[in-house]
């Protein structure tokens, strides 16, 4: 077995076990308890509606398209799939392992684990050279907006994840409000969206905070500055997808 094909297989079999496990997680549930329900438990204020949560959905497509795409006779011995090598498969095993750590309560471990799925991302990332590359059409699609979208996504979690620990150990945040805290981390993220639309335009990246800062709207109608942090952040997330799209085509 050539070493092209056996990172074919490394890549299905992750996406096989990341899939069962993120299915198990919600029909089970692990540990009897359901994702959204245990982050229910952490009253922060970066956190988002419940329903923003179906970009998983999104992501698994993503996962599937890129496994199915990378048997393409063509791509077997591609340079950009042989340069990621096993990051991708690393991360599915991390991403299924981040579910047990959550469900079964060990939340500074699955800071830990996110952290690590967040840097095996940030490197499949790089070493694919997302927007940079010649991709269009079925590679695109394929490959480059999956990584945007999973990217994106991870990127918001783990705030989120280091935010609910936070609250967990009682951290004072120096004196500043949750409320503050909240909107810290949006302009912060607009600044990492900001450049991705410079250095990539990256509109599936973009796209991903649009979603999620809307959701952090939608939920937090508590804390008025909050929401109106987040609106504005999904608005100028949006004006920056937009370009990034505009001068991709």
């Amino acid at each position: 077995m050539s070493k092209d094909t056996l990172r074919q297989l490394a890549n299905l079999a992750s996406v096989i076990v990341a899939l069962t496990v993120n299915i198990l997680a919600s029909t089970l549930p692990l540990n009897g308890q359901n994702t959204g329900e245990i982050s229910d438990r952490f009253q922060v204020y970066f956190v988002p509606a419940s329903y923003v949560f179906a970009i998983w959905g999104i992501i698994y497509i993503g996962w599937i398209a890129f496994t199915i795409f990378q048997f393409r006779p063509s791509q077997k011995e591609g340079p950009r799939l042989r340069n990621l090598g096993y990051l991708f498969a690393l991360s599915g095993l991390v991403n299924a392992a981040w579910l047990f750590t959550w469900h079964y309560n060990l939340f500074g471990l699955s800071v830990l684990v996110m952290l690590t799925l967040l840097g095996l991302l940030i490197a499949s990332y790089l070493k694919l050279n997302v927007n940079r590359s010649s991709a269009s059409g079925a590679e695109w699609w394929s490959v480059d907006l999956p990584f945007s979208v999973y990217l994106g996504w991870i990127t918001v979690a783990t705030v989120a994840n280091v935010t609910d620990w936070l609250y967990l150990v009682e951290w004072s945040g120096f004196g500043i409000a949750p409320q503050t805290w909240a909107v810290i981390m949006i302009a912060i993220a607009s600044v990492l969206g900001l450049l991705m639309a410079l250095t990539r335009r990256d509109a599936g990246y973009l796209s991903v905070l649009v979603w999620s800062f809307a959701g952090i709207a939608v939920k937090q109608v508590t804390a008025p500055g909050v929401v109106t942090a987040a609106w504005i952040g999904a608005g100028a997330m949006l004006v920056l997808a937009g370009y990034s799209l505009t001068r991709r085509l």
